[in-house]
Order: structure tokens, then C-alpha cells, then sequence
């Protein structure tokens, strides 16, 4: 089953780029998404986490306050992987699950596995090409602060928190270029599609 990893840090426009992958046919599945799924209210995952760092990172409905969660595991690399141990795994659970049925309704498919964390957790092992999006940090840092509103402290703590540029494009099969306008970021997309229908397919 060939399966295509998409990965960037944050603010790459990652995101930006695997919808139009999946606007030109992709099977994308959305590691973010699982990561929720993972903790929803009820999960033996919520349960876990609310064990290991106590009740007061659950909101009064049950549910997982990721804004004081967050600010506990952005500051302490400890507590992150902390939080990895317990999510990662169900997270990959339920990926191959996904993989599993994409391939089981059509055998060609191009099924991109969208999944930020390829370099501080996945690994690119079990993946037949890795596509890097990219911008500089300084880039990323100054979307988030102008575009998402953080504080530059609290942008550069996220950035730090990730896998360094170099880290991610070592791994890398195809660059999709960010730091471009938006067309032109769209239009690499375009480019590179027919290369990855031909990994597929092999």
C-alpha cells in the first residue's frame, strides 16, 4: 500500500497544501484530526492524559482544554513527551485504520498522510515519499504573530517545540516551496501532482 507523508512545521501552509492535493484527487488523511479523535470526551486517551496531568486541563463540559494543556507542554519538552506517549500510539492506530479503507475502496489511490509531527514521531519508514513544506522559521514566527495573533514568545516557543527546518528536509523527497505567494505555492502543488500519482502507481 504506497502511502504519501505531507509534513511541515507550523504556519507552513501545510494545511494549504493538502487540500489542493485532495481538491486534484488525494486521499488525505488529517493527523490533527485523529490526534482529536484520540482525546475525545469518553476515549481512554482523555483518560490517560487527565491521569498524567491531572484533572485541571478538562474543561467543565468533560473535555480537553488544549489552551491549558498547551501551555504546559510548549514549555517543557518533558511534559510533551509525556503527552506523545499517549497520543502517538492511538493515533497511528486509527491512521492505518484509514489507510486500510482508502486502499480497500481503491487499490490506485493517492492516499497523503498529513501529519505535522513526521520527524519528531513517525519517521518516514513505513512512507514511499516524503513531501516537505517549507518556509523559514523566521517566516513561519511572523505568520503566526501577524496572521494568528500570538505573541512573538509564544511563536518562537511553538516553533522551537518542533523539528528543526534541517531536521524535516532531510527527509524529504519533494520541497513544496510556502515562503511564495499563495499562487505560486498552489501552482508547485500542481506540479508536483503527477509525481506522486506515479509513486502510486508503482
Amino acid at each position: 500500500m504506497p502511502l504519501i507523508a505531507l509534513t511541515g512545521g507550523i504556519a507552513s501552509g501545510k494545511s494549504t497544501v493538502a487540500a489542493r492535493l485532495q481538491a486534484l484527487g488525494a486521499v488525505v488523511v488529517d493527523a490533527d484530526a485523529l490526534a482529536r479523535v484520540a482525546v475525545e470526551p469518553g476515549s481512554p486517551g482523555l483518560e490517560a492524559v487527565a491521569r498524567e496531568f491531572g484533572p485541571e486541563i478538562l474543561a467543565a463540559d468533560g473535555s480537553l482544554d488544549r489552551a491549558r494543556l498547551g501551555a504546559v507542554v510548549f514549555a517543557d519538552s518533558t511534559a510533551r513527551q509525556r503527552l506523545n506517549a499517549i497520543v502517538h500510539p492511538e493515533v497511528g492506530r486509527l491512521s492505518h485504520e484509514l489507510f486500510t479503507a482508502a486502499f480497500a475502496a481503491d487499490p490506485g489511490a493517492v492516499v497523503v498522510y498529513d501529519v505535522p509531527l513526521l520527524a519528531e514521531a513517525r519517521g518516514r519508514a513505513e512512507f514511499d515519499a516524503v513531501v516537505v513544506v517549507h518556509a523559514p522559521a523566521d517566516e513561519r514566527i511572523r505568520r503566526m504573530v501577524e496572521l494568528r495573533g500570538m505573541s512573538r514568545d509564544d511563536a518562537e516557543r511553538r516553533v522551537a517545540a518542533q523539528a528543526t527546518d534541517a531536521e524535516r528536509l532531510a527527509m524529504a523527497d519533494h520541497v513544496v516551496d510556502s515562503s511564495r505567494t499563495l499562487g505560486e505555492t498552489l501552482s508547485a502543488v500542481d506540479e508536483l501532482w503527477p509525481e506522486l500519482v506515479a509513486t502510486a502507481r508503482r
